[in-house]
Protein backbone atom coordinates (compact mmCIF):
# COMPACT_ATOMS: atom_id res chain seq x y z
CA UNK A 1 0.00 0.00 0.00
CA UNK A 2 1.18 3.38 -1.04
CA UNK A 3 -0.04 6.72 0.67
CA UNK A 4 -0.41 9.76 -1.37
CA UNK A 5 -0.16 13.67 0.40
CA UNK A 6 0.67 16.76 -1.36
CA UNK A 7 0.65 19.10 1.27
CA UNK A 8 4.18 19.67 0.92
CA UNK A 9 3.88 20.92 -2.84
CA UNK A 10 1.24 24.20 -1.65
CA UNK A 11 3.07 24.63 1.36
CA UNK A 12 6.17 25.36 -0.40
CA UNK A 13 4.96 27.50 -3.15
CA UNK A 14 6.25 24.82 -6.05
CA UNK A 15 3.05 24.07 -8.03
CA UNK A 16 2.34 24.08 -11.40
CA UNK A 17 0.22 27.19 -12.06
CA UNK A 18 -0.25 26.17 -15.52
CA UNK A 19 -1.67 22.91 -14.94
CA UNK A 20 -3.52 23.97 -11.66
CA UNK A 21 -5.74 27.09 -12.20
CA UNK A 22 -7.34 24.84 -15.02
CA UNK A 23 -8.24 22.20 -12.18
CA UNK A 24 -9.12 25.15 -9.95
CA UNK A 25 -11.13 26.06 -12.77
CA UNK A 26 -13.21 22.59 -12.97
CA UNK A 27 -13.69 22.45 -9.47
CA UNK A 28 -15.42 25.55 -9.38
CA UNK A 29 -17.35 24.60 -12.53
CA UNK A 30 -18.41 21.15 -10.60
CA UNK A 31 -19.65 23.04 -7.45
CA UNK A 32 -21.57 25.83 -9.67
CA UNK A 33 -23.38 23.48 -11.85
CA UNK A 34 -24.20 21.26 -8.73
CA UNK A 35 -25.51 24.29 -6.23
CA UNK A 36 -27.42 25.32 -9.17
CA UNK A 37 -29.13 22.04 -9.99
CA UNK A 38 -29.68 21.94 -6.40
CA UNK A 39 -31.55 25.30 -6.67
CA UNK A 40 -33.24 24.21 -9.75
CA UNK A 41 -34.66 20.85 -7.80
CA UNK A 42 -36.18 23.66 -5.30
CA UNK A 43 -37.67 25.51 -7.79
CA UNK A 44 -39.25 21.82 -9.43
CA UNK A 45 -37.06 21.80 -12.50
CA UNK A 46 -34.74 18.91 -11.94
CA UNK A 47 -36.81 15.81 -12.55
CA UNK A 48 -35.93 12.69 -10.13
CA UNK A 49 -33.57 12.68 -7.57
CA UNK A 50 -29.63 14.30 -7.69
CA UNK A 51 -27.05 13.15 -5.57
CA UNK A 52 -24.66 16.41 -5.22
CA UNK A 53 -20.87 15.45 -4.55
CA UNK A 54 -20.07 19.08 -3.06
CA UNK A 55 -16.98 19.01 -1.50
CA UNK A 56 -15.61 16.18 -3.15
CA UNK A 57 -14.61 18.01 -6.40
CA UNK A 58 -11.22 16.98 -5.89
CA UNK A 59 -11.40 13.29 -6.61
CA UNK A 60 -13.27 13.77 -10.78
CA UNK A 61 -10.82 16.49 -11.09
CA UNK A 62 -7.55 14.59 -9.59
CA UNK A 63 -8.04 11.69 -11.92
CA UNK A 64 -9.81 12.76 -15.36
CA UNK A 65 -7.82 15.17 -16.55
CA UNK A 66 -5.12 12.80 -16.45
CA UNK A 67 -7.42 10.75 -19.00
CA UNK A 68 -7.81 11.43 -22.80
CA UNK A 69 -10.85 11.47 -24.59
CA UNK A 70 -10.83 7.89 -25.68
CA UNK A 71 -10.01 6.32 -22.55
CA UNK A 72 -13.41 5.08 -20.64
CA UNK A 73 -15.04 6.00 -17.30
CA UNK A 74 -17.48 4.42 -15.48
CA UNK A 75 -19.37 6.62 -12.81
CA UNK A 76 -22.00 6.17 -9.70
CA UNK A 77 -25.60 7.76 -9.05
CA UNK A 78 -23.22 10.68 -7.31
CA UNK A 79 -21.56 10.95 -10.79
CA UNK A 80 -21.99 14.95 -12.09
CA UNK A 81 -18.06 16.05 -11.03
CA UNK A 82 -17.16 12.72 -13.16
CA UNK A 83 -19.12 13.40 -16.19
CA UNK A 84 -18.17 17.17 -16.11
CA UNK A 85 -14.41 16.60 -16.00
CA UNK A 86 -14.59 13.93 -18.25
CA UNK A 87 -15.41 16.48 -20.71
CA UNK A 88 -19.02 16.12 -21.29
CA UNK A 89 -21.39 19.40 -21.99
CA UNK A 90 -22.76 20.75 -19.46
CA UNK A 91 -25.70 22.24 -20.94
CA UNK A 92 -26.40 18.95 -21.93
CA UNK A 93 -26.24 17.61 -18.18
CA UNK A 94 -28.40 20.45 -17.06
CA UNK A 95 -31.21 19.46 -19.49
CA UNK A 96 -30.79 15.52 -18.87
CA UNK A 97 -31.44 16.89 -15.78
CA UNK A 98 -34.28 18.99 -16.63
CA UNK A 99 -36.06 16.02 -18.71
CA UNK A 100 -35.30 18.58 -21.83
CA UNK A 101 -34.27 17.95 -25.46
CA UNK A 102 -30.62 17.65 -25.95
CA UNK A 103 -30.02 16.22 -22.84
CA UNK A 104 -26.75 13.71 -22.81
CA UNK A 105 -29.45 10.63 -23.00
CA UNK A 106 -32.49 13.09 -24.68
CA UNK A 107 -33.89 13.99 -21.39
CA UNK A 108 -34.94 9.90 -20.11
CA UNK A 109 -31.92 9.50 -18.17
CA UNK A 110 -31.82 11.92 -15.82
CA UNK A 111 -29.04 12.37 -12.76
CA UNK A 112 -28.24 9.11 -12.48
CA UNK A 113 -27.70 8.14 -15.40
CA UNK A 114 -26.34 10.74 -17.45
CA UNK A 115 -23.97 9.32 -19.87
CA UNK A 116 -21.76 10.75 -23.08
CA UNK A 117 -19.99 8.30 -25.06
CA UNK A 118 -18.45 10.46 -27.46
CA UNK A 119 -15.73 11.79 -24.45
CA UNK A 120 -15.71 7.58 -23.20
CA UNK A 121 -18.15 8.50 -20.47
CA UNK A 122 -19.97 5.59 -20.69
CA UNK A 123 -22.37 5.99 -17.39
CA UNK A 124 -23.43 6.64 -14.44
CA UNK A 125 -25.36 4.21 -12.75
CA UNK A 126 -28.44 4.11 -10.11
CA UNK A 127 -27.42 0.85 -8.71
CA UNK A 128 -24.17 0.76 -6.10
CA UNK A 129 -21.64 -1.50 -7.23
CA UNK A 130 -23.30 -2.09 -11.16
CA UNK A 131 -21.08 -0.40 -12.72
CA UNK A 132 -17.92 -2.35 -11.81
CA UNK A 133 -18.37 -5.59 -13.85
CA UNK A 134 -19.07 -2.85 -16.27
CA UNK A 135 -15.95 -1.38 -16.54
CA UNK A 136 -14.10 -4.36 -15.96
CA UNK A 137 -15.39 -5.78 -19.12
CA UNK A 138 -14.95 -2.53 -20.95
CA UNK A 139 -11.18 -2.97 -20.14
CA UNK A 140 -11.21 -6.71 -21.06
CA UNK A 141 -12.60 -5.67 -24.48
CA UNK A 142 -9.64 -2.86 -25.15
CA UNK A 143 -7.04 -5.52 -23.62
CA UNK A 144 -8.57 -7.45 -26.28
CA UNK A 145 -8.31 -4.60 -29.79
CA UNK A 146 -5.17 -3.73 -27.96
CA UNK A 147 -6.43 -0.43 -28.07
CA UNK A 148 -4.14 1.35 -25.14
CA UNK A 149 -6.84 3.26 -23.51
CA UNK A 150 -7.73 2.50 -19.93
CA UNK A 151 -10.66 2.46 -18.26
CA UNK A 152 -11.62 4.63 -14.76
CA UNK A 153 -14.12 3.11 -12.65
CA UNK A 154 -15.01 5.26 -9.36
CA UNK A 155 -17.82 4.27 -6.80
CA UNK A 156 -18.59 4.53 -3.51
CA UNK A 157 -17.40 2.61 0.26
CA UNK A 158 -21.26 0.71 0.17
CA UNK A 159 -20.30 -0.70 -3.03
CA UNK A 160 -17.26 -2.47 -1.67
CA UNK A 161 -19.32 -4.22 0.61
CA UNK A 162 -21.36 -5.64 -2.81
CA UNK A 163 -20.54 -8.66 -5.10
CA UNK A 164 -19.86 -7.00 -7.89
CA UNK A 165 -16.67 -5.82 -6.63
CA UNK A 166 -14.68 -8.95 -5.26
CA UNK A 167 -16.28 -10.08 -8.85
CA UNK A 168 -14.81 -7.06 -11.08
CA UNK A 169 -11.45 -6.99 -9.20
CA UNK A 170 -10.64 -10.20 -9.06
CA UNK A 171 -11.35 -10.46 -13.14
CA UNK A 172 -9.64 -7.78 -13.59
CA UNK A 173 -6.40 -9.07 -12.00
CA UNK A 174 -6.34 -12.38 -13.60
CA UNK A 175 -6.70 -11.06 -16.77
CA UNK A 176 -4.06 -7.78 -16.00
CA UNK A 177 -6.78 -5.28 -17.38
CA UNK A 178 -6.09 -1.68 -17.51
CA UNK A 179 -8.53 -0.35 -15.10
CA UNK A 180 -8.09 1.33 -12.43
CA UNK A 181 -10.82 1.47 -9.51
CA UNK A 182 -11.51 4.23 -7.57
CA UNK A 183 -13.00 4.36 -4.18
CA UNK A 184 -14.50 7.31 -3.32
CA UNK A 185 -15.00 7.31 0.41
CA UNK A 186 -17.60 10.03 1.98
CA UNK A 187 -17.91 7.49 4.78
CA UNK A 188 -21.72 7.20 4.73
CA UNK A 189 -23.27 4.70 2.49
CA UNK A 190 -26.60 6.60 1.68
CA UNK A 191 -27.99 7.53 5.48
CA UNK A 192 -25.45 5.01 7.03
CA UNK A 193 -21.34 5.31 8.63
CA UNK A 194 -20.26 2.69 6.09
CA UNK A 195 -17.53 1.63 9.04
CA UNK A 196 -20.46 0.42 11.28
CA UNK A 197 -20.94 -2.32 8.23
CA UNK A 198 -17.66 -2.89 6.82
CA UNK A 199 -15.35 -6.03 8.77
CA UNK A 200 -11.98 -5.40 8.09
CA UNK A 201 -9.81 -2.95 6.59
CA UNK A 202 -11.79 -2.20 3.92
CA UNK A 203 -11.14 -1.31 0.34
CA UNK A 204 -7.54 -1.47 0.13
CA UNK A 205 -6.71 -4.30 2.30
CA UNK A 206 -9.79 -6.17 0.05
CA UNK A 207 -8.19 -4.83 -3.24
CA UNK A 208 -4.11 -6.04 -1.96
CA UNK A 209 -5.29 -9.45 -0.61
CA UNK A 210 -6.91 -10.08 -4.59
CA UNK A 211 -3.05 -8.55 -6.03
CA UNK A 212 -3.95 -5.36 -6.82
CA UNK A 213 -1.38 -2.30 -6.01
CA UNK A 214 -3.51 0.13 -3.58
CA UNK A 215 -2.95 3.70 -2.94
CA UNK A 216 -4.61 5.18 -0.04
CA UNK A 217 -5.33 8.61 -1.10
CA UNK A 218 -6.50 12.22 0.38
CA UNK A 219 -9.65 13.02 -1.73
CA UNK A 220 -9.37 16.15 -0.55
CA UNK A 221 -6.29 17.24 -1.35
CA UNK A 222 -6.59 17.39 -5.20
CA UNK A 223 -2.73 17.44 -5.97
CA UNK A 224 -2.38 14.10 -3.89
CA UNK A 225 -5.38 12.85 -5.61
CA UNK A 226 -3.51 13.86 -9.31
CA UNK A 227 -0.14 12.42 -8.03
CA UNK A 228 -1.65 8.69 -7.02
CA UNK A 229 -4.00 9.14 -10.67
CA UNK A 230 -0.84 9.80 -12.54
CA UNK A 231 1.42 6.90 -11.49
CA UNK A 232 -1.48 4.30 -11.54
CA UNK A 233 -2.63 5.27 -15.32
CA UNK A 234 1.05 5.50 -16.35
CA UNK A 235 1.29 1.69 -14.58
CA UNK A 236 -2.00 0.79 -16.61
CA UNK A 237 -0.55 1.95 -20.17
CA UNK A 238 2.25 -0.01 -19.79
CA UNK A 239 0.45 -3.27 -19.66
CA UNK A 240 1.39 -3.69 -15.74
CA UNK A 241 -2.17 -4.42 -14.55
CA UNK A 242 -5.43 -2.90 -12.75
CA UNK A 243 -4.99 -0.26 -9.78
CA UNK A 244 -6.81 0.77 -6.94
CA UNK A 245 -7.37 4.45 -5.37
CA UNK A 246 -8.89 4.77 -1.99
CA UNK A 247 -10.16 8.52 -1.55
CA UNK A 248 -11.16 9.58 1.44
CA UNK A 249 -13.61 12.60 1.17
CA UNK A 250 -16.86 13.92 2.39
CA UNK A 251 -19.76 14.84 1.19
CA UNK A 252 -21.28 18.22 2.36
CA UNK A 253 -24.67 17.98 1.40
CA UNK A 254 -27.03 15.02 2.47
CA UNK A 255 -27.22 11.83 0.52
CA UNK A 256 -29.93 13.41 -2.38
CA UNK A 257 -30.69 17.06 -2.59
CA UNK A 258 -33.60 16.90 -0.34
CA UNK A 259 -31.61 14.61 2.68
CA UNK A 260 -31.30 17.29 5.81
CA UNK A 261 -28.27 14.42 7.08
CA UNK A 262 -29.63 14.92 10.51
CA UNK A 263 -28.14 11.72 11.35
CA UNK A 264 -24.55 13.60 11.42
CA UNK A 265 -23.36 16.50 13.65
CA UNK A 266 -23.54 19.58 12.48
CA UNK A 267 -19.95 20.07 13.99
CA UNK A 268 -18.81 17.12 12.09
CA UNK A 269 -19.91 18.68 8.85
CA UNK A 270 -17.80 22.28 9.70
CA UNK A 271 -14.82 20.67 10.43
CA UNK A 272 -14.79 19.23 6.94
CA UNK A 273 -15.88 22.17 5.52
CA UNK A 274 -12.66 23.65 6.55
CA UNK A 275 -11.36 21.15 4.94
CA UNK A 276 -12.72 22.07 1.58
CA UNK A 277 -10.79 21.05 -2.04
CA UNK A 278 -11.29 24.18 -3.52
CA UNK A 279 -10.14 26.55 -0.62
CA UNK A 280 -7.29 23.89 -0.24
CA UNK A 281 -6.01 24.76 -3.54
CA UNK A 282 -6.88 28.32 -3.73
CA UNK A 283 -4.12 28.71 -0.69
CA UNK A 284 -1.71 26.11 -2.43
CA UNK A 285 -1.88 28.44 -5.52
CA UNK A 286 -1.77 31.33 -3.63
CA UNK A 287 1.44 30.61 -1.98
CA UNK A 288 2.67 29.81 -5.66
CA UNK A 289 2.06 33.19 -6.75
CA UNK A 290 -1.52 33.14 -8.29
CA UNK A 291 -3.17 36.73 -7.24
CA UNK A 292 -6.85 37.18 -5.33
CA UNK A 293 -7.94 38.69 -8.50
CA UNK A 294 -7.02 35.65 -11.07
CA UNK A 295 -8.39 33.33 -8.25
CA UNK A 296 -11.81 35.44 -7.86
CA UNK A 297 -11.97 35.68 -12.01
CA UNK A 298 -12.02 32.13 -12.00
CA UNK A 299 -14.39 31.70 -9.86
CA UNK A 300 -16.60 34.29 -10.85
CA UNK A 301 -16.45 32.58 -14.91
CA UNK A 302 -17.53 29.14 -13.59
CA UNK A 303 -20.58 30.65 -11.79
CA UNK A 304 -21.42 32.84 -14.78
CA UNK A 305 -20.65 29.94 -17.44
CA UNK A 306 -22.88 27.55 -15.21
CA UNK A 307 -25.75 30.86 -14.60
CA UNK A 308 -26.51 30.74 -18.13
CA UNK A 309 -26.42 26.94 -18.83
CA UNK A 310 -29.48 27.03 -16.18
CA UNK A 311 -30.97 29.43 -17.50
CA UNK A 312 -30.77 28.19 -21.20
CA UNK A 313 -31.40 24.69 -20.01
CA UNK A 314 -34.89 26.01 -18.81
CA UNK A 315 -35.72 27.83 -21.81
CA UNK A 316 -35.30 24.37 -23.80
CA UNK A 317 -38.40 22.57 -24.73
CA UNK A 318 -39.58 19.24 -23.77
CA UNK A 319 -38.61 16.42 -25.95
CA UNK A 320 -41.20 15.40 -28.73
CA UNK A 321 -43.82 12.65 -27.64
CA UNK A 322 -43.11 10.67 -30.22
CA UNK A 323 -39.39 9.57 -29.22
CA UNK A 324 -40.30 7.75 -25.82
CA UNK A 325 -39.46 4.50 -27.34
CA UNK A 326 -36.29 5.42 -29.64
CA UNK A 327 -33.34 3.62 -28.56
CA UNK A 328 -34.91 1.08 -26.41
CA UNK A 329 -34.67 -2.27 -27.36
CA UNK A 330 -37.97 -4.37 -27.65
CA UNK A 331 -37.22 -8.10 -26.49
CA UNK A 332 -40.51 -8.81 -27.30
CA UNK A 333 -43.64 -10.19 -24.90
CA UNK A 334 -42.03 -12.58 -21.90
CA UNK A 335 -45.34 -13.87 -21.80
CA UNK A 336 -45.21 -15.39 -25.31
CA UNK A 337 -41.19 -16.30 -25.58
CA UNK A 338 -40.52 -17.39 -21.93
CA UNK A 339 -39.42 -21.05 -22.11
Amino acid sequence: MTQHTAEHAGASGNLETGRFLPILSLMWRIRAFEELAIEAQREGLVLGAIHPSIGQEAVAAGICPNLSKTDLLLSTHRGHGHTLAKGADPLAMMRELFGREGGTCGGKGGSMHIADFGVGMLGANGVVGANIPIATGAAHALKLRRAGEVVVCIFGDGAINRGPFLEGLNWARVFDLPVLFVCEDNGFSATTRTRSMTGGAGATARAESLGLPAAEVDGNDVLAVDAAARTAIAALRAGEGPRLMHCHTYRITGHTAVDPASYRPEAEVDQWRRRCPIARLEAGLRLAGVSDEELSRTRQEAWDEMRAISAEASATSWPDARGAFADVQDMGNPAERAF
